[in-house]
């Protein structure tokens, strides 16, 4: 392929050297038509396009066979699925000698066919939000060091999708109960609470998926929501981009917060650390919008968007129990104590983020801080 510099030393050889082609191609080692090509087009530059019906000769007989196999693993479960690299492979077992990147481009043209579109990367609008408009909440599992003992923890993320200012908690389950906690207490380090959160169809908040972004939310989450003056908005099944904030604030929590491993003496102090990182990336991270400032200097503008913090939800989850004859009651793999006159009575378990309250006829049989190994008894 010639390049621009050569394409204007024949021209100006000939056009303003008056020199034929012959004497060109000899002082600039080209071949005749080369050179002849140059002059008579007219053109600055020449580029090779691609063809879109391209032979496919090294594939030969064996089209038939990679169709089959493409079809075949598409089928197959997203974890069961064969690589194209390994799709390869097994074709030239069989005496194919195509190379791999016909391969990848015949099953990508294979691909956008049985789609029913023709190829082309997929287009996407990009969202903007104003201010005190919507957060964006999701889970993600990270490895931390707990007092000397690896293990893995649920973080919850929570972002508002305007000034980008994020905050991140770590729990031992991913319940109901975690998700109102972490609600309450980002939006108290937030100073307020948008108009709308963004949610994938988690089933802690979703009870079913209809049609479109209609969604039977879950009533407790549904009773958060509410107290807190927040319309809640479902993503669409496995459209990550529509939240896509928090989706890149996972990978970006990942790789710049948890690693190398963070090691704590306890849950708290690991949550305690979170709190103060978070507030120190906000005051150094520039905008990704609007670059002289920082996230910092945005969220202060959009505080007097959010609605204002009018407290904690009170986010337990209820589930009903007998006391036993030794005044136990079990919950989630554990045994916890009540007062004697429960004994043999039916009682309600509310389960908080971090501590366990009995009740028995309207009143407080037992209050415990919640406990999440096994067999132990409190």
């Amino acid at each position: 392929m010639l390049v621009v510099e050569t394409i204007a030393k024949v021209r100006r050889a000939h056009l303003v050297g008056g020199k034929g082609i012959k004497t060109i191609a000899r002082e600039l080692g080209l071949a005749r038509n080369t050179v002849r090509r140059v002059v008579r087009a007219g053109e600055t530059r020449f580029a090779y396009e691609r063809r879109t019906d391209q032979p496919h000769p090294r594939l030969g007989d064996h089209r038939a066979r990679l169709e089959a196999m493409l079809a075949e693993n598409a089928a197959r479960a997203k974890r069961e699925r064969l690589t194209l690299t390994r799709i390869h492979d097994l074709l030239g077992r069989e005496g194919c000698e195509a190379s791999y990147s016909a391969v990848r481009r015949y099953a990508q043209r294979w691909a956008s066919e049985r789609r029913g579109f023709p190829t082309a990367g997929e287009a996407f609008v990009p969202l903007s939000f104003a201010p005190g408009d919507a957060y964006q909440f999701d889970w993600s599992h990270e490895r931390v060091e707990i007092a000397g003992a690896p293990q893995t923890v649920k973080v919850a993320h929570l972002r508002l999708c305007h000034s980008r200012r994020f905050y991140l908690r770590a729990y031992p389950r991913e319940t109901q109960d975690m998700v109102f906690d972490a609600h309450a207490r980002a939006f108290a380090a937030l100073g307020g609470v948008p108009r709308r959160g963004i949610y994938d169809n988690m089933k802690t908040a979703v009870d079913a998926i209809y049609a479109g972004k209609t969604r039977r939310f879950n009533r407790r989450f549904e009773e958060m929501c509410s107290h807190y003056l927040v319309e809640p908005v479902a993503c669409t099944p496995a459209s990550g981009w529509e939240k896509g904030q928090v989706e890149n604030q996972v990978g970006y929590a990942r790789d710049n917060i948890f690693r190398p491993r963070a090691c704590f003496a306890s849950l708290e102090e690991l949550n305690g650390w979170l709190e103060a990182e978070c507030a120190r990336r906000a005051r150094e991270d520039r905008h990704p919008e609007q670059r002289d400032r920082t996230v910092w200097q945005v969220w202060e503008d959009e505080r007097a968007a959010l609605t204002a913090f009018a407290g904690a939800f009170d986010g337990f989850h209820t589930v009903e129990a007998t006391a036993s004859a030794t005044c136990l009651v079990s919950f989630d793999r554990n045994r916890y104590s009540v007062m004697a006159r429960a004994a043999r009575r039916a009682v309600q378990i509310r389960a908080y983020a971090d501590r366990i309250v009995i009740r028995s006829a309207g009143e407080i049989v037992g209050e415990h801080q919640r406990c999440f190994g096994r067999d132990h008894t409190v």
